[in-house]
């Protein structure tokens, strides 16, 4: 009992630690990031790495450069995953014929507690995660924006927010219940004449329901992940990017490090499943484990997104120690 309560501690304080750098870097990308000419996600990065640097935060995030790889053939080293860690998740969200209505049904059976379990287990710090991703994506007032995988909204809300009240915010999720919830707390929000009001849209990752060129900034948070098919996704969200825009995809992030998974795994079984267990819903955050074991890592989502034909892609590693990444792609 007492590994498992220490290990939390000591995650709490880095995690605790960590909040004020990450708003510190943060505060720096959006600052640095009015000019009207917007630098490449390579040249913003060595931007913030230096202002980093200037106040002793460089270790907030690490970023891991694309290389070019020998062979175009990609194959995505699966972290080892018992068979016991799928069996505990629900049916079929491991099994390639039915795990989109699987992971849909996950989805729609964990809405009405979502939020409430997301601030829980990040202890709020999945805001800092969250408004870091939008930062990325380099939305700004007036643009048109699409968040994907949308969830209960929270990215959407925060992109509003972004745009201002001349913007147009989409937010996509194939799990109806989701997007209910999604709405019910738009409508919640005060000052709606600050920004535009979402269009909330029940659809596929696979085959967005929009034209070609449609975004000036796309956002995905932890569903990039849930997919069926990541290469046919990223191919998507290019094809309704408009060129010279950006895409940041937030997500779990597969450490290489066996340690650091090692550590990231004894979390999940012994602090996010049982707190999943009090609120009704063990099994569907049994679906965390192996999802995660079965997701590319930094360097493999820069890969993918090279073959998806994006012109830049650039993995990050989010405090507090690497549990979470972001994906930056260019069109």
């Amino acid at each position: 009992f007492c590994t498992p309560v220490w290990l939390f501690y000591l995650c709490y304080k880095k995690i605790i630690a960590s909040y004020s750098m990450s708003r510190s870097i943060l505060r720096a990308h959006l600052l640095t990031g009015s000019s009207t000419a917007k630098p490449t996600s390579h040249n913003a990065a060595r931007h913030i790495e230096r202002m980093a640097s200037h106040e002793n935060l460089s270790n907030t995030f690490s970023h891991k450069p694309y290389r070019t790889p020998n062979t175009r053939a990609r194959h995505v080293r699966v972290t080892a995953v018992s068979d016991t860690d799928e069996a505990k998740a629900p049916k079929g969200a491991f099994e390639q014929e039915t795990m989109s209505v699987a992971r849909r049904d996950l989805f729609n059976d964990v809405a009405p507690v979502y939020d409430q379990l997301n601030d829980l287990l990040s202890l709020g710090i999945h805001r800092v995660w969250k408004r870091t991703a939008i930062a990325w994506s380099e939305a700004s007032p007036g643009d048109e924006v699409l968040d994907v995988c949308c969830g209960s909204g929270d990215l959407a809300m925060r992109l509003a927010t972004v745009v201002g009240p001349e913007g147009k915010v989409t937010g996509l999720d194939f799990a109806a219940n989701q997007l209910v919830t999604a709405a019910k707390r738009e409508r919640s929000l005060p000052a709606p004449w600050s920004r535009p009001k979402i269009t909330w849209v029940e659809g596929d990752a696979l085959a967005l329901p929009f034209a070609d060129n449609s975004f000036d900034s796309i956002t995905l948070g932890y569903g990039l992940r849930n997919v069926a098919d990541i290469p046919q996704c990223l191919r998507e969200l290019r094809r309704v990017l408009r060129p010279g825009c950006k895409a940041a995809i937030l997500d779990f992030n597969r450490p290489e490090d066996p340690i650091a998974y090692g550590v990231q795994s004894f979390m999940l079984d012994n602090v996010v499943v049982p707190v999943a267990k009090l609120n009704g819903v063990e099994a569907e955050y049994q679906y965390l484990k192996p999802s995660i074991a079965r997701y590319p890592t930094g360097r493999e989502q820069e890969a993918l997104a090279k073959d998806a034909a994006f012109s830049a892609a650039a993995h990050y590693d989010l405090s507090p120690g690497g549990l979470m990444g972001c994906l930056v792609v260019t069109k």
